[in-house]
């Protein structure tokens, strides 16, 4: 099978296995049943609740229902490592790299900072995710370890409590000299708020690097805002003149500032 396909299979008896269920329904084999599972494209209904079913031992019920979201593009798709920066046990700090993504699917999350975290992270534990950074950006990232971590560090990033700067390299030379520009246009029409500073200037190639700090965290806030400037993002395939050819997108978390959700110390973290 080599298109996309979505397969939902009810269980009928107790003691019936994921594998055996869908390979009936799908013809697939169960070593790439096996594989889609780890990449986290099965999953489990059991009542109102829904989640990822890993292990084809877990013990299903009758009732139950399975449910396949098989792309082979996904599937197949290896994950670029991210580089630790600090586990802190509740959680940790990486730096990602271009085309890693924050956040998984329902057609697999084997290419998200947190499965990562999860699998590399010694001891192994759950991770959740706290913030997103766009797929095609690099940089700082949080993954919180435990509900409780979670539910604390999603809150300060809701109540911008966390300090977050970036650097963007842009096509052009900004015409606002060193006096930092606040863009507070609206995006999707909510309030959106990002400051910009020149961080330096390259003539020759008529790019710039910019300093630049967010206050609301709106979908693609920094590329949105920046291209309606004027000074799209270098790599920027989307808002900007990059095509597939072109090198990745020039955006990256350089800093990023929290409270320890236990602790409450500010914890601090910079990138070169």
């Amino acid at each position: 099978m080599d298109q996309p396909a979505e397969f939902h299979v009810t269980v009928e008896q107790a003691g019936d296995r994921a594998t055996d269920l869908l390979h009936a329904h799908s013809q697939l084999t169960k070593g790439r049943l096996k594989h889609a599972m780890q990449c986290g494209a099965v999953w489990l209904t059991r009542g109102k609740k829904t989640q990822r079913l890993r292990r084809q031992s877990r013990p299903l019920r009758a009732g139950d229902v399975v449910h396949l979201y098989y792309d082979p593009k996904v599937l197949d798709t290896q994950p670029i490592a991210p580089t630790l920066i600090e586990d802190a046990g509740v959680f940790s700090v990486w730096d990602k790299p271009s085309g890693l993504r924050s956040q998984g699917s329902k057609w697999g999350d084997h290419c998200t900072v947190v499965r990562w975290a999860e699998k590399h992270l010694d001891p192994q534990r759950n991770g959740f995710t706290v913030h997103r950074l766009d797929r095609a950006a690099s940089g700082l990232i949080v993954v919180a370890h435990s509900k409780r971590a979670a539910a604390h560090l999603s809150g300060q990033f809701r109540d911008r409590i966390v300090d977050k700067r970036y650097r963007a390299t842009v096509e052009g030379i900004p015409d606002f000299a060193n006096d930092p520009l606040i863009i507070d246009s609206p995006i999707d029409g909510k309030a959106a708020h990002t400051e910009v500073a020149i961080h330096s200037l390259d003539p020759d190639q008529q790019t710039s690097v910019l300093n630049v700090t967010i206050k609301t965290g709106r979908k693609h806030q920094i590329r949105r805002h920046l291209a309606e400037l004027g000074y799209p993002i270098v790599g920027d395939r989307l808002y900007g003149n990059a095509s597939g050819d072109d090198v990745d997108l020039q955006l990256r978390a350089v800093a990023l500032a929290f409270d320890h959700p236990e602790t409450g110390a500010r914890m601090e973290y910079g990138l070169c």
